[in-house]
């Protein structure tokens, strides 16, 4: 795994994005992004909140934060509605993009532990995403059943 290009992890709300990002940036010597913080910090409001207001902002916001942060090496923990535009899943061609997936019955009962994300149906959110993680991602790691530490290592191994 190069130190010289972002690592993006993507998956689905309640994949762990987070938690596997925040231990391979520490794993790699490598800074960290993620979406969530980002939008506190540039727009002084949570996923949860600016979906309420306007869920299009939202990923317009969640894209610019992808776009911005593909700009230095880096783990990147990108919001999931980022695969929807072209133009990210454009520029994530120039890193290494790591799918955390899991069954939407896990994904579902993992939602209910956070109330900083919008509530959401796991299988109308795969219907409409997966084939771009698909097509975008170099690695796709089941998190069902891993903590996210052995999820670190598998991704460091391969």
């Amino acid at each position: 795994m190069s130190k010289n290009k972002p690592v993006v992890v993507i998956g689905l709300m309640g994949s762990g994005k987070t938690t596997v990002a925040l231990l391979l940036a520490q794993a790699l010597d490598l800074p960290m992004s993620d979406s969530d913080p980002w939008l506190r910090e540039h727009c002084g409001a949570s996923a949860a909140e600016l979906a309420a207001q306007d869920v299009g902002n939202l990923h317009a916001l969640e894209s610019r934060h992808v776009l911005e942060a593909l700009r230095t090496p880096q783990v990147i923990a990108a919001a999931a509605s980022v695969v929807e535009n072209p133009e990210v899943r454009q520029a994530l061609k120039g890193a290494l993009v790591v799918w955390l997936d899991a069954p939407d019955e896990v994904l579902k009962a993992r939602m209910k532990s956070g109330t900083h994300r919008p509530l959401f149906d796991p299988a109308a959110m795969r219907a409409r995403r997966e084939p771009y993680f698909r097509e975008i991602a170099d690695v796709r790691v089941d998190v069902a059943e891993n903590k996210p530490e052995e999820v670190v290592a598998r991704i460091l191994a391969l």
